[in-house]
């Protein structure tokens, strides 16, 4: 059986008013995220899939990420089969703040990455 290959781009590529869908789990939200990232752990997903599709219900494109891009890329792979335009970010939350993009907590202060 042939796949498709997994859509992916690197953290430059991702708009600053992207979608960013976070499944990391909470304690390593808390330490740090990208700044307007909506947070779906990995492990609350399915219960959690309506606030994804919501969020993408304007046809927008959700940039999934974790900490490196493993858990990301299950759950893009899970997002395009459901017909939503999702891509995963190489490199996840590690890429992000080595490339000088913001890292925040819930409070707004800088954060890290976990």
């Amino acid at each position: 059986m042939n796949f498709a290959p997994l859509p992916s781009v690197d953290v430059a590529s991702v708009p600053a008013d992207a979608l960013v869908l976070d499944v990391r789990e909470d304690d390593e939200w808390v330490a740090g995220h990208a700044e307007g990232a909506l947070h779906v752990p990995m492990s609350d997903f399915v219960s959690r899939f309506g606030e994804v599709t919501e969020a993408v219900a304007d046809g927008r494109r959700a940039y999934v990420m974790c900490r490196v891009g493993g858990r990301s890329a299950q759950v893009t792979q899970y997002l395009v089969q459901q017909g939503i335009d999702a891509v995963n970010v190489d490199g996840g939350m590690i890429a992000w703040d080595a490339a000088g993009r913001p890292v925040v907590t819930a409070a707004g202060a800088p954060g890290f990455v976990a």
